[in-house]
């Protein structure tokens, strides 16, 4: 659309019905070299909640990152204080050694605190160091999820019962989703799966991959950026084209609004006010699934998709869904026109439980069998991206990568031995 009609990236803009759902959005437009500004707040890994747990996470991998360890050493508060660390910064800088080294022998280095305070630092060191011992033996997710339950910055947060209390704990499970995301996914990260060491995807690749986004400079250097905010956000401002993501159940409409009648319609004036944002077009768009508290659901459709009457709709070819019943029967049930006339057909719901009760037993996810029985031409299925053909295969053993190409959704590249796919 931009190169068709000649346009800047400030043309578009991205709306969404809570902060969470940036994450996914700026990763991908930063992964495509496309500027983006957040409008009414910071960018997913900038917000203070993130870069909190994200600063476990990186001392867990590495204690001798200093800078982690003095955000977090008293965060959420464990009775380390400030004039504790000042004397242990003194001793770090004064004999030249890390400051890990001083807080986890404080005897050795003579570091002048109370048996009090020295216990619950122990109890911290001691912590780090259990999780530190499992990075390379557990997978991303999990180690990250008792991480964050251990840390205690979960529960610190759950107590602000306000809208931003609740809305960094969605940025708190967001990140968790993307770990678990990240940990199951099985297309090729490059620089990352190349390396034949790669078992499994651990703690220490997630920060490594994520390392892009962390470190990015966000000063605006006045080149036009697709524009991200919440529709709350939007409230005022009108785009050329506007793209409002996540259109599901549970999602929008909120699932707090979902029994009160009230906060219901409230929910749908919202709707409103991200449709009439945009001045040329509009485009509404949901997930077939979506990660909560890191497991991988089908999403429904949201029931005010079905409230816009069909002559005002033009759909996209058919993508072919799988298992994703939901979203099968929402666009069977929309016998829906563009903008051509052509009635755009769908795919009978009932075809799709055939199509499962029909994939092949050969090649479970990441199997030996997988990697040795597929060929160039094959038809597979794959537990996201639905049916599409393999176009290419390249590696050995557990290295071997298949190239496949998916209607409706385009070419991926995936890692055999992490693969969700199946020989039809």
């Amino acid at each position: 659309l931009k190169m068709n009609l000649q346009l800047n990236n400030d043309a578009f803009a991205v709306l969404y019905r809570t902060n969470a759902q940036s994450r996914a959005i700026e990763e991908a437009l930063r992964k495509a070299n496309i500027p983006y500004r957040i409008y009414g707040g910071l960018s997913f890994y900038k917000r203070k909640e993130i870069k909190d747990l994200a600063a476990y996470f990186r001392l867990v991998v590495n204690p001798m990152d200093g800078d982690a360890l003095k955000r977090i050493i008293n965060y959420p508060t464990r009775g380390i204080g400030d004039t504790t660390m000042d004397k242990a910064e003194r001793i770090s800088l004064e004999q030249g050694i890390p400051l890990w080294e001083v807080i986890s022998n404080p005897h050795r280095y003579s570091l002048d605190i109370r048996g009090n305070t020295l216990a619950k630092m122990d109890a911290f060191v001691n912590m780090i160091l259990k999780f530190h011992h499992q990075v390379k033996t557990r997978s991303a997710y999990e180690l990250a999820k008792d991480i964050k339950h251990a840390s205690g910055i979960l529960r610190e947060l759950e107590e602000d019962k306000t809208p931003e209390g609740v809305a960094r704990v969605d940025n708190i499970e967001e990140l968790l989703n993307a770990i678990s995301d990240f940990a199951e996914n099985d297309q090729v990260i490059p620089g990352i799966d190349d390396d034949e060491s790669v078992g499994m995807r651990t703690l220490d690749v997630f920060l490594q991959d994520i390392a892009l986004f962390t470190d990015a400079d966000e000063k605006d250097d006045g080149t036009p950026k697709v524009a991200l905010m919440t529709i709350h956000a939007a409230k005022g401002l009108e785009f050329p084209f506007v793209f409002v993501s996540g259109m599901e159940e549970n999602l929008f409409p909120n699932i707090q609004a979902l029994n009160s009648r009230s906060e219901l319609e409230e929910e749908r004036r919202l709707f409103y006010v991200a449709i009439t944002r945009a001045q040329k077009r509009l485009f509404l768009s949901f997930a077939l699934t979506r990660y909560v508290h890191g497991q991988l659901n089908y999403c429904e459709p949201s029931r005010f998709l079905e409230e816009i009457d069909e002559k005002f709709i033009e759909m996209p070819r058919k993508v072919k869904m799988g298992r994703d019943e939901p979203a099968a029967r929402f666009v069977s049930s929309l016998q829906v026109q563009s903008a051509s006339a052509k009635v755009i057909p769908s795919t009978d719901p009932s075809k799709l439980k055939k199509m499962n009760s029909a994939l092949s037993a050969v090649g479970n996810p990441g199997s030996d069998e997988l990697i040795r029985t597929l060929q160039v031409g094959m038809q597979v299925h794959h537990e996201r991206f639905g049916e599409g053909k393999v176009i290419s295969l390249e590696g050995e053993g557990p290295n071997r990568k298949a190239t496949i190409f998916f209607p409706g959704v385009g070419q991926k590249q995936l890692l055999l031995k992490f693969a969700k796919l199946k020989i039809i």
